[in-house]
């Protein structure tokens, strides 16, 4: 059985989630989505995720969600990741860490798609290996899911392409996610994986990685800290979608999807987003 999934970039504050609430239900209509992934780790104030935001996502037609190194940034969200089976903080965190390293979500064709997120070494804070983490997940999969996919949150592209091929033949895409800058280098590799080094950034792409403009550009050229204001110009979508033969295990497709906000929303934070963490300069 044929089954398209699209999993979302990088959700960065309320311009992300608002296109994500405006766009997403009726791209999946358009495309017979059958599973929404997505990764949300940004989509509070650009700096973890909270439980009200936790639940509009669900809401807006997500389905699973995957998380990085600001897992744990907005302490509301523990009990959520503790009690929820379709959101996963990174599998190579430490094993006492709150948190669960699979989410599963069986789709309405019956087919269940599972998800796990890793998190790289390189240029990031200290991660058990990840490569030795999802050797350790994979075969407790078997009976539980038909389709495995991987959201590497990770700086470094060797880092990322490097877990493609260990993944090949085993998962069905490996995409990874963190830079948010899409990659044009989406393939199916050789065993019959999708694999992309980065689906993007979901939010507002006039600016640097969804911050405003200015107070990077402050805290770069004075090594002094400076709050990060999420961006509001030009947001959108982006993301890819993945056709996997549920049967095979192995991928058909892989498309590159963007889709563009119609109207400019300038409120850059609501209540949703928890306290503003300012003097973080840290993406």
């Amino acid at each position: 059985m044929k089954l398209n999934i699209l999993c979302i970039g990088d959700i960065v504050g309320r311009p992300g989630r608002r296109i994500i609430s405006d766009k997403l239900k009726a791209l999946v209509r358009e495309l017979d989505i059958d599973c929404v992934i997505a990764n949300a780790e940004n989509a509070a104030g650009g700096s973890g995720l909270t439980p009200q935001i936790y639940d509009k996502l669900l809401r807006a037609g997500v389905n699973l969600i995957t998380l990085g190194d600001h897992t744990y940034r907005k302490r509301s969200i523990i009990t959520t990741l503790e009690t929820a089976d379709n959101i996963v903080r990174p599998a190579n965190f430490s094993e006492r860490a709150a948190g669960k390293s699979v989410a599963v979500y069986k789709t309405g064709k019956g087919p269940i798609v599972a998800v796990v997120a890793l998190i790289g070494r390189l240029f990031m804070k200290p991660g058990d290996c990840p490569y030795n983490a999802i050797d350790r997940i994979l075969p407790q999969l078997t009976r539980k899911a038909d389709i495995v996919i991987v959201d590497f949150h990770a700086e470094a592209t060797s880092e990322k392409i490097a877990m493609g091929y260990h993944l090949d033949g085993r998962v069905s895409l490996c995409f990874g996610t963190h830079t948010h800058v899409v990659t044009a280098d989406e393939t199916i590799l050789a065993k019959g994986a999708a694999y992309i080094t980065d689906i993007g950034m979901t939010g507002p792409h006039d600016s640097v990685l969804g911050r405003g403009v200015e107070s990077v550009l402050k805290a770069f050229r004075t090594q002094m800290p400076f709050p990060f204001e999420i961006a509001t110009g030009e947001v959108r979508m982006n993301g890819v979608l993945v056709t996997v033969d549920s049967n095979t295990k192995k991928a058909e497709s892989i498309k590159r999807i963007r889709v563009d906000a119609e109207t400019e929303d300038t409120m850059t934070y609501d209540s949703d987003d928890g306290k503003p963490e300012y003097f973080n300069n840290n993406f």
